[in-house]
C-alpha cells in the first residue's frame, strides 16, 4: 500500500472546509509544500506554516472563509491523477475550470504550476488536482 500524501492533503482540506475548521495539519513533503504555496498564491487559503513535532514535519494550513456566513473560498477540491491512473496532457488540452475561475495544478518538467502558467509557457504535464 502506498502513502499518497497529495490525496491526504486534498481530503483533509475538503473535510475541514465542510466542518468550517480554521486550520488543518497535513504531512509536509516537497509536493505538499508546493501545492500549499500555489493555493496561497491563488488566494484559496490564508497561510501555510511549517511545524516540526517528534521528528516529523507538518504543514499548518489556515483555511480562508469569506462573507458574513463564512463561506469557504475552496468550494471544491478534487484529485484527478491518482497512483493507479495517471492523467497527462499537453498544453493545448489542459482543462479550464469554470471558465478560468478555478485552477488546475499540474506537475510539469519545470515543477508544479497552475494551468494558466503552463499554457503561457506551453508546457504539458500530469494533472494533479482541480480547485474552485
Amino acid at each position: 500500500m502506498t502513502d499518497d500524501t497529495i490525496s491526504t492533503m486534498i481530503t483533509t482540506i475538503r473535510n475541514a472546509n465542510t466542518r468550517r475548521k480554521v486550520a488543518v495539519r497535513v504531512p509536509a513533503t516537497r509536493m505538499t509544500r508546493r501545492i500549499g504555496r500555489i493555493l496561497l498564491e491563488e488566494g484559496f487559503i490564508k497561510s501555510v506554516a511549517e511545524h516540526k513535532e517528534n521528528m516529523k514535519e507538518f504543514l499548518d494550513v489556515s483555511l480562508r472563509y469569506q462573507g458574513k456566513k463564512k463561506e469557504p473560498c475552496i468550494t471544491t477540491i478534487k484529485r484527478i491523477s491518482k497512483p493507479g491512473l495517471r492523467v497527462h496532457c499537453d498544453h493545448k488540452r489542459i482543462p479550464r475550470v469554470l471558465g478560468g475561475m478555478g485552477i488546475v495544478i499540474l506537475s510539469t518538467s519545470s515543477g508544479l504550476m497552475t494551468d494558466r502558467e503552463a499554457r503561457r509557457r506551453r508546457i504539458g504535464g500530469e494533472i494533479l488536482c482541480q480547485v474552485w
